[in-house]
Parts: structure tokens; sequence; C-alpha cells
């Protein structure tokens, strides 16, 4: 028999609870954004080397001054507050986005809405009963399953007390999402994709 492969706590956010939906979080008081960390590193590491390029230029050219450095690395300071990657932490019941700027958190145990914003850079925007906000990207949830099974189990609970009448299309369609790429991740992990390809070669 083949050994069988536990997959995250990932599901359908209708009514049609099944296993997956019973398995419980590892007991953490919090669970964050894996990605976050590489993701600072990146920034500091772009706003570094941008900020060096510059006075290696002043140097170069014989105009290093202390007003320059202090400009080039204002200008650095911005490029890193852009670049600052927002931080997605949730625990039992709330969510909170934290910025370079302000932090915005949300009770998902009582979400009352759940909508996308754009579309080359889409973002998700949730709301709850009691007028909090927080606006994330997506691909945190697609790229963290502990992140999306703890806000998804919230999400049945505001559904079950009444806050949220039925699962909006938007996190419909990122469960389904999730699914997907849990599915092929396993699928690659066992070894099947790599038949396919050659069975398909043949």
């Amino acid at each position: 028999m083949g050994r069988r492969i536990h997959r995250p706590g990932i599901g359908r956010l209708d009514s049609g609870t099944g296993a997956a939906h019973e398995r419980t979080l590892p007991q953490k008081s919090q669970v964050c954004d894996h990605r976050w960390a590489r993701d600072l590193r990146s920034a500091i590491a772009c706003t570094s080397t941008f900020l060096g390029l510059l006075l290696l230029v002043d140097a170069a050219a014989g105009t290093f001054t202390p007003a320059r450095v202090a400009l080039w690395s204002g200008l650095a300071l911005l490029l890193f507050l852009v670049l600052f990657p927002p931080r997605v932490t949730a625990g039992e019941g709330w969510l909170v986005v934290r910025t370079s700027l302000r932090t915005r958190r949300v009770r998902t145990d009582r979400l009352a809405s759940a909508h996308t914003l754009g579309s080359a850079s889409r973002r998700l925007v949730l709301r709850d009963s009691l007028g909090g906000r927080a606006e994330l990207d997506p691909q945190a949830l697609v790229a963290n399953p502990q992140l999306w099974h703890r806000v998804g189990t919230d999400i049945r609970v505001a559904a079950t007390q009444g806050h949220l009448r039925q699962p909006p299309a938007a996190l419909s369609e990122l469960s389904e999402q999730i699914d997907r790429e849990t599915a092929w991740a396993v699928f690659e992990i066992s070894g099947l994709t790599g038949g396919s390809d050659e069975s398909s070669a043949r």
C-alpha cells in the first residue's frame, strides 16, 4: 500500500465540510507569512545596492559630499518604505496586516464581506461586522496553507454566527486556487507529474 499523504487543512468554504475541515492547527498562538523574512531581506539588499551605486558614482565623479550622502540616503529610505513587504499574521479570530506605515486588523470570526481589487496586482479586502478592514495580497494565503487554514476556520465561524451570510465569490475562488496548487504540489512530491510527462513524451 502507498504511503498516505496528509494535506494541510484546506477545504471548500461551502457547507460541505469534510475531514480536512476537522483538522486543527498546531498549538501556536499565531500563524505568519513564512515568506516575509525572505522578502524583507530582498528589500534591504535592493535598497543597499541602490544606495551603494549612487555613492560610488559620486565618489568616481568627485562629487562625494555630506549633503549628497544625506540626499541619497533619504531616497534609499523612501525606496525601502516602498519595497517593505506587508507582514500578514493571523490568530484565532483575527488577522493583522502590518506595513511600513500602518497596521490594519480585522476580526475574521466576524467577517462580513470579502472582495478583490485590481486585475494585474490583485488585493483581497476583508471587512468585519465591527468596521475593521484589512487589505492583503491573496498570494500570502496561497503560499501559506496554515495561514489559510486559520483564516478559513474563522470564516466558517463567521458564517455559522450569521455575520457572513454566504461565502463571497472572492473567497470561493481563492479556496479553489489553493486546492489546485496543493494538489499539484502533492503530485510533484509523489513523482506523479514526472510519470505523466514521460508518458506524454512517448
